[in-house]
């Protein structure tokens, strides 16, 4: 319902009232030190194949598995697990009564603004969604982690190598 992406972007939260709170808990995952030094050789991103709107929920589950499954592989310290993407676009949804006396209820389409039901992101193609970085030998784990995640996503996604490839001619 909420995948395409239409009409102008909606993210003034001072206009509507009552905004859900982002249910992604954290942004950065893993060995945040290393990464920032440059400890990590190999660094992984999934990347959108088409345009759409994630919702925040399928960012949060995409979050989970994808540190989970490479946490168990290379340890907590082995790896740096970064979520690109915010989500600012407020969801509304204009609810209908339904049962009986629903239509002495309900009003219709009449001043249909909606009631704000959750945020999403809103990613172009080819944007960066996730990228993991880690050591040559945690590439298959970051690999299998980012194509666990890419399933939570209402568009198809790739994973692409975008620094430290050298580093990988024995194990692809």
């Amino acid at each position: 319902m909420y995948r395409q992406i239409k009409g102008q972007s909606f993210t003034r939260r001072e206009y509507t009232g009552g905004v859900p709170n982002n249910r992604i808990l954290r942004y950065h995952m893993g060995n945040r030190k290393k990464s920032e030094t440059g400890g990590f050789p190999v660094a992984i991103e999934l990347r959108s194949d088409n345009a759409c709107q994630i919702r925040d929920s399928a960012l949060e589950a995409a979050r989970q598995v994808a540190n989970s499954t490479i946490r168990e592989e290379v340890g907590p310290m082995g790896y740096a697990l970064r979520m690109h993407t915010y989500p600012h676009q407020i969801l509304r949804e204009n609810k209908q009564a339904t049962g009986a006396g629903a239509d002495r209820v309900s009003q219709g389409m009449r001043l249909s603004f909606g009631k704000n039901v959750g945020t999403a992101a809103r990613v172009q193609r080819g944007q960066t969604i996730i990228s993991i970085k880690t050591d040559a030998e945690g590439y298959l784990a970051a690999k299998d982690a980012l194509r666990k995640a890419g399933c939570k996503f209402p568009t198809p996604c790739t994973t692409k190598v975008v620094q430290g490839s050298e580093h990988l001619k024995g194990l692809v």
